[in-house]
């Protein structure tokens, strides 16, 4: 199996290099690297060059605009190869390690789509506010879709390459999740879910999720079960 691995990156200078040392780390995996800037300011352009002249093996793209998580990861998409595809924030708050226990549930499970569950599993440093906004939205989700997921928002879905080549992202920023999941289920893939690590971060060390996102990704779901 190949993997295409999309990694979104807006101002990550503090953790991109590590973030991508710690992907080429897990073995036992074809692995293709697609690293797409979304017009970082800090910095992480200059970093980004400098890993691209000495990594012939992954491919860089640079965004001149900023335009947010989902545009980036449309970018990317376009990309992709792979049998199968991941999101890999650059942020080090999930682990490239957990790459084999995905794909090991994609047999185990009979599924064609596998969730990293964040609350089945291990997390830390998660603030209130996201843990109850991640809850809220993917309870909703579960009544919309009439599904049992325990985290809609992970951002650790393997999904088939064949989908993802196909599928149409409007969402430009974080309401990329809801939108994906609304798609990948009214497409009729089965989604199963297997315990995650997490570590969050705040927003100090570079978080840059709110809750206006939250807001954002409760109408997403509204719009794509209901008007699309």
């Amino acid at each position: 199996m190949k993997l295409s691995i999309v990694v979104p990156v807006y101002n990550e200078k503090n953790t991109i290099e590590k973030i991508l040392d710690e992907i080429r780390a897990v073995e036992g995996l074809e692995k293709e690297i697609i690293v797409v800037d979304d017009a970082s300011t800090d910095g992480t352009v200059e970093i980004l060059k400098r890993l691209e002249a000495k990594n012939p093996d992954i491919k860089f793209i640079y965004k001149e605009k900023n335009r947010g998580k989902g545009h980036t990861l449309k970018i990317g998409f376009e990309h992709v190869t792979g049998d199968y595809v991941i999101v890999q924030d650059a942020d080090l708050e999930y682990d490239p390690h957990d790459y084999h226990k995905l794909i090991r549930a994609l047999s185990e499970h009979n599924a064609d789509v596998i969730y990293g569950s964040r609350f089945s599993g291990s997390y830390e440093d998660m603030s209130t506010l996201h843990y109850i906004g991640n809850k809220m939205l993917t309870l909703i989700t579960n009544i919309f879709f009439g599904v049992m997921l325990t985290d809609m928002e992970t951002c650790y879905k393997l999904m088939p390459g064949d989908f993802v080549r196909k599928v149409n992202i409007k969402s430009e920023r974080f309401d990329f999740e809801p939108e994906i999941t609304a798609k990948i289920l009214k497409s009729g893939l089965k989604i199963r879910e297997v315990p995650i690590s997490y570590r969050g971060r705040t927003r100090r060390e570079g978080k840059k999720i709110s809750w206006k996102d939250g807001i954002h990704a409760l109408f997403t779901l509204i719009k794509y079960r209901f008007f699309n």
